[in-house]
């Protein structure tokens, strides 16, 4: 492959790592363009970065879990969830919780403001996912497998720095 074609992917990737954090910056901003006038009514109920907004799908998916559970399936450390889990909790996002059979374990399930935070948010990514089974849905099913491919070797790139 010539160099300037390699080139050219290597910035186009830094344009999309930029792109990325700019728009994920901002919880708010980056879903606006997916909502309709109602929902964009709901935006306070946000949380203001997207890893809280990720534990709250975490449990929406996963209740009742603890958190041990999260970090586990989001790849955060048991801190971090800690952290986050306090401040959902403080905004009424969540509820801990002690199981009957088990004292020594709290838990979490979403409040109802929670649950309509998580439905929102699946909207969104069901919104994306569609978008982006367009976009790629422009390539040829032998493109595709180069484009995961190269993906899979990105993360697995990333894993290992």
């Amino acid at each position: 492959m010539p160099q300037l074609t390699k080139q050219m992917i290597y910035e186009s990737y830094l344009q999309l790592i930029h792109l990325n954090e700019q728009k994920a910056d901002s919880v708010s901003q980056t879903f606006l363009h997916y909502l309709d006038e109602q929902e964009r009514n709901q935006l306070e109920l946000l949380p203001s970065n997207m890893s809280s907004l990720h534990v709250i799908e975490c449990i929406g998916h996963n209740e009742p879990i603890n958190n041990i559970g999260i970090a586990s399936k989001m790849n955060l450390s048991k801190a971090n969830i800690t952290k986050i889990t306090r401040k959902l909790t403080k905004d009424e996002l969540i509820n801990r919780f002690q199981l009957a059979d088990n004292k020594k374990e709290i838990y979490f399930k979403l409040t109802a403001k929670g649950k309509r935070v998580f439905a929102l948010h699946e909207k969104i990514h069901n919104k994306k996912k569609e978008q982006f089974y367009d976009l790629i849905g422009t390539f040829s099913n032998d493109k595709q497998i180069i484009i995961l491919e190269f993906l899979e070797k990105m993360i697995h790139q990333l894993i290992k720095e």
